[in-house]
């Protein structure tokens, strides 16, 4: 096979693992840091109410719909016995609870869980939906000083934007004049004075309509919706303050509903009021990300790795590492030059080091090591057959392994019973392996390549310990497609090895 299929393929897998990484970054927002939080709120609304006895109970409740600047995470509708619909006509989203029959104080709950998201825009309405406006007039008295008002300010605007802006400061000016005084008669509080002003704007033809605001302010409790109101500027509706006229939602601000409709509508009940609280807390981005890619319909996310069970998550969270550490293998010893006892020895070695820490886990080797070549030495002037052979340091091993485990533990150092964690088959045949190349090559060589051997199992424990790593290999397990690129690429290489570079240095120079 040329090196040209071999550097396509490895092209081929690079883009791929790449092009899905960014998709997961870009579209679905997964985090390249682990340690990554997101700020999460929680809006709570408390419906109570007192119930008929003896008749049907039918709720009707604004709850929001989809708002702008944040990705809805997840929403709950507690009530005991009742039965639950949704309705969304476009503009508004009602939640709708009944049931047949029930009686005295009752409490309903709806919760809804936000995440800031810059990119998240409010839904449009379906195709074919109307956005209406409802028809809203003033009383007699009213519409005379609203018209003699709206005369004065039609002159200093260009558009329905500026003229409604140019109302609201006449409407809230501190030197009122009589028309502005008749219309502020009667108005209780934020609500009605702002259903007044979308009455007085469509006394001049201007398409407007109350919003209510559900402020995301920590902590929040027994709290209220906060009118506002929006103005039709030909192409979209502009948010505008009714207290002084500016543009825009405040600063962590959702809308909850719009229109005139009431946000509580009770039949076979009476003395409705609802109560909102609010919750601020953090949690990781990759939670959010992944509700988030759900709420897309991702099929991504559908066969994630996310989708295992806990326990199985926490195995592919190891796993994923090892090619990491094999890839790391075949670096050192085809680039760098290093000599080892085989490939998966010191991965699995590496894998150990993760559970005995890196100190004990290098004392422990080396000290098992040891005890095992004296033991082999010994094995061979028996003159045993090789699979007898290989069988005895099999059982020499797992005793010593016992052996140290006991000692440690009588001794108070409990780190030391993990000795049990190191691959019992690996150990008896990397003594095998040493004894023979002792035999063979001598005891530099063997010494050699065993101090290689843990030298890369100890490099393999720090590149399979970090964290960052780990998260991304669980979290974009297409990345492990780069690093199968790159193995495929060393795989061709035939240069000279850094360390012959060192060797040969005299020869190179002359």
């Amino acid at each position: 096979m040329s090196k040209l299929h071999v550097r396509l393929l490895a092209a081929v897998l690079t883009a791929v693992g790449l092009a899905l990484c960014y998709y997961k970054v870009e579209i679905l927002g997964l985090p390249l840091l682990p340690t990554e939080q997101a700020e999460v709120w929680t809006v709570e609304a408390r419906i109570e109410f007192k119930a008929r006895r003896d008749t049907a109970v039918k709720v009707q409740f604004a709850i929001p719909r989809a708002p702008r600047g944040y990705t809805v995470l997840d929403e709950n509708f507690v009530a005991s016995d009742y039965g639950l619909t949704t309705d969304d006509n476009g503009l508004r989203r009602q939640a709708r609870w009944a049931i047949r029959e029930t009686h005295g104080w009752q409490v309903l709950y709806y919760r809804i869980h936000l995440a800031k998201d810059p990119a998240a825009e409010a839904s449009p309405p379906p195709t074919g939906v109307v956005m209406p406006v409802e028809p809203q007039s003033l009383p007699e008295p009213l519409q005379a000083a609203a018209r003699g008002l709206l005369n004065e300010v039609r002159s200093k605007s260009a558009d329905n934007v500026t003229f409604a802006q140019a109302l609201l400061q006449r409407l809230n000016a501190a030197d009122a004049d009589s028309n502005v005084s008749l219309l502020r008669q009667d108005i209780t509080g934020p609500d009605d004075w702002a259903r007044r002003i979308v009455a007085i704007l469509r006394e001049a033809d201007v398409s407007a309509r109350p919003v209510y605001l559900a402020i995301l302010k920590d902590n929040a409790s027994r709290g209220s919706l906060t009118p506002w109101v929006e103005v039709f500027d030909g192409d979209s509706w502009v948010d505008l303050n009714p207290s002084s006229g500016e543009t825009g939602l405040p600063g962590d601000a959702i809308v909850w509903t719009v229109g005139s409709e009431p946000l509580l509508e009770i039949t076979g009940g009476k003395n409705g009021r609802v109560e909102y609280s609010v919750r601020r807390h953090s949690q990781e981005m990759t939670q959010i990300a992944e509700q988030r890619a759900r709420k897309m319909g991702s099929r991504i996310m559908e066969f994630s790795l996310f989708s295992l069970p806990v326990k199985t998550q926490n195995v592919y969270r190891v796993l994923l590492l090892v090619p990491i550490g094999a890839f790391l293998i075949v670096f050192l010893r085809n680039v760098v030059g290093l000599q080892t006892f085989g490939t998966f020895m010191p991965i699995l070695i590496a894998a150990a080091f993760r559970e005995t820490q890196l100190l004990w886990g290098v004392a422990m080797f080396c000290l098992l090591v040891a005890l095992g070549l004296l033991l082999r030495f010994y094995l061979e002037s028996l003159k045993l057959l090789l699979v007898p052979r290989l069988a005895a340091v099999l059982i020499i091993v797992i005793l010593l392994m016992a052996m140290v485990s006991v000692m440690t533990y009588k001794l108070g150092l409990d780190r030391g019973v993990s000795v049990a964690l190191f691959p019992m088959v690996i150990m008896a045949m990397t003594i095998e392996r040493m004894s023979m190349v002792w035999e063979e090559f001598g005891p530099v060589e063997a010494l050699k390549q065993g101090f290689g051997s843990l030298a890369v199992a100890v490099l393999g424990y720090l590149s399979m310990s970090s964290d960052y790593l780990g998260h991304l290999v669980f979290v974009f397990p297409e990345l492990l497609l780069v690093v199968l690129a790159l193995t495929l690429l060393l795989g061709r290489y035939t240069g000279y090895r850094l360390l012959e570079l060192w060797r040969f240095r005299g020869a190179l120079k002359g």
